[in-house]
């Protein structure tokens, strides 16, 4: 295999690009990005960059001398437009098509929008910073969606202190990832720090004083955050010939088709762990599914199952949040350790019997290690 193509140049991209050179790959390797920046982090974003804690240059994952260290056919500032997988060729935005022997597909997700004027988004460093410019005391700021990204981004605004208005159409937030009685208990913390949070209700659209809900109340606000989901960036495969079903859609492997393997938020892949197709939004999993990716494209006689054991961690006021598994589905919830209205509690969750996932909130990191483990024990679960 002579020429390797990688499309999607954030955490996903840069660790198969890393691993194809750590695992012997000599040829040419091309590392498309539609951002002109060198790969960074994202999870500060909602965090330390737009609270104004770190300097831009601590997100870069690597230096630039350990890019230029992997000899990359670096495309920075390129999105991709199409992909012939017959020819195998890879269509550009400048025009320029990339032929390649094997492709590994890392081209995320992006922010769903609300109709209207407008309104912020928090995917990118540009998104970050653009809001903070614009928070500060006395701000009036509204957040639509109470998911992980939308609740830090409330903490990090009533810290500078702004007035913030926290918008959620479930009746409580998380609830379907991490149950109601949890989700109520990380609710609370909100409003003891001042935040309007308002469950039950739906935007219809951003206007240019804030924004209108389904019953035609209009909540103003100098800023409007809108945080409800993402959609994963796979336009550029239609035509394909690739299933590219809420992502692309890959097997046991993160195989699309071959000589295509998916990697990152973009990738829908079967997980024979937990037994089920999932695509997941987190840094570790990018990272973790990019070398997996690489060495099975490379390996192919050697290849092995993509079975993680996903994490994420969130940081909200003074809770820590730690989480290993995939509980979405669940129908048990149990409290193993520690006190729900205290904020510090691990909690346990399994679906038919068997354990899906565990949850620390101000425990410390090594209370929730043993579960990673028997949740990779599936004896045990």
């Amino acid at each position: 295999m002579n020429r390797v193509v990688i499309v999607g140049a954030s955490a996903a991209g840069l660790a198969a690009a890393e691993t194809l050179r750590r695992e012997g790959h000599t040829g040419t390797l091309t590392l498309i990005g539609e951002e002109s920046a060198t790969p960074y982090d994202r999870p500060p974003l909602s965090k330390q960059i737009l609270a104004g804690a770190w300097e831009t240059e601590r997100l870069s994952l690597r230096t630039e001398e350990q890019i230029d260290e992997l000899k990359l056919d670096l495309r920075p500032g390129t999105a991709a437009t199409g992909l012939d997988t017959d020819a195998r060729l890879v269509d550009l935005a400048d025009g320029d098509q990339v032929g390649y022997d094997g492709l590994i597909v890392a081209t995320g997700v992006r922010p769903r929008r609300l109709p209207g004027r407008g309104g912020h988004v928090l995917r990118t460093l540009n998104d970050a910073l653009g809001l903070r410019e614009r928070l500060g005391p006395g701000k009036r700021l509204v957040v639509v969606g109470a998911g992980f990204l939308g609740a830090e981004a409330a903490a990090v605004a009533r810290a500078l202190g702004c007035e913030v208005t926290l918008l959620e159409p479930a009746p409580v937030p998380l609830a379907h990832a991490v149950g109601e009685r949890v989700g109520r208990v990380l609710s609370q913390a909100h409003r003891e720090h001042g935040v309007d949070l308002r469950t039950g209700v739906a935007v219809t659209e951003v206007i240019d004083d804030g924004v209108t809900l389904v019953d035609g109340t209009r909540i103003e606000a100098d800023e409007v955050l809108v945080a409800i989901g993402s959609r994963p960036n796979t336009e550029w495969l239609t035509g394909s010939g690739l299933d590219i079903t809420d992502g692309l859609v890959c097997d046991q492997y993160s195989e699309a088709a071959p000589g295509v393997y998916g990697a990152g938020d973009v990738a829908r892949w079967h997980n024979p762990l937990f037994g089920v197709d999932m695509r997941i939004e987190h840094r570790t999993n990018a990272a973790e599914q990019g070398m997996a990716a690489a060495r099975n494209l490379l390996h192919p006689d050697a290849r092995k199952a993509f079975a993680p054991v996903p994490y994420f961690w969130s940081d909200q006021y003074d809770m820590k949040i730690h989480a290993y598994g995939y509980p979405r589905g669940h129908d048990t919830v149990d409290i193993a350790e520690g006190d729900l209205e205290q904020r510090r509690f691990l909690a346990t969750y399994r679906k038919e019997g068997r354990l899906v996932g565990a949850l620390a909130v101000g425990m410390p990191p090594k209370a929730i290690r043993p579960w990673r483990q028997a949740l990779l024990d599936t004896e045990e679960r």
